[in-house]
């Protein structure tokens, strides 16, 4: 071999190693095999309150006539009003649907007793990936490839990288948000622009 070749070979080799380092610094290939669970506290959502309460009187016992005295119940028969709850309302929630990236669980906008605003994902299943983040996103979800894009020219608030891509996981609603305006929860690959997942959210 003479020298020249053998330069060539050893100039191309590390040209070769050399590629394989950057593109493993950009598309870090090992994120699909490395799974991040993450386990927040989810707050328990609180019942409904009750608005009203019953106010009909039973009928007197005894008055159809048939000689006994018309009574009315003792009060353990009455109806009494129910106590409000105090606590965490569920204002909406979705499902996750698959974008690029097979993606379950769901996506709940959860409001806290001082008024603050949470989104609460439950049970996620998805691939991990790099700069993924969680976006409330003002475009509606679309089922199938044609959706894997239409977050990405749409008005959102980006609520930060995502914690790991399996588990429970809380991220706090800025108090400026209109969340009327956003009806959806994307993850988003920032790096990518793609969707690996997204819900569409309805209220309850």
């Amino acid at each position: 071999m003479t020298p020249i070749r053998k330069a060539l070979l050893l100039g191309g080799s590390a040209l070769a190693v050399l590629l394989l380092v950057v593109a493993a610094i950009v598309f870090k290939p090992w994120l699909l095999f490395v799974d991040v669970r993450v386990d927040d506290d989810i707050p328990a959502v609180a019942a409904a309150p009750t608005t009203g309460t019953d106010t009909t009187v039973p009928e007197p016992v005894g008055a159809e006539g048939d000689g006994g005295p018309a009574t009315t119940p003792t009060s353990p028969s009455m109806p009494e009003p129910m106590e409000s709850v105090a606590g965490p309302v569920l204002l909406s929630r979705g499902t996750f649907v698959d974008h690029e990236h097979p993606t379950s669980g769901t996506a709940s906008i959860i409001v806290q007793p001082d008024g603050s605003r949470l989104l609460a994902i439950e049970g996620l299943q998805t691939t991990n990936g790099p700069d993924v983040h969680v976006w409330l996103s003002a475009a509606d979800v679309v089922e199938g490839l044609d959706g894997w894009y239409t977050a990405g020219s749409a008005e959102r608030v980006d609520l930060g990288p995502i914690k790991g891509n399996q588990g429970d996981q809380v991220y706090p609603i800025p108090d400026d948000v209109d969340l009327d305006r956003f009806p959806a929860v994307d993850l988003w690959c920032v790096q990518f622009g793609v969707s690996f997942g997204a819900a569409q959210l309805s209220n309850v």
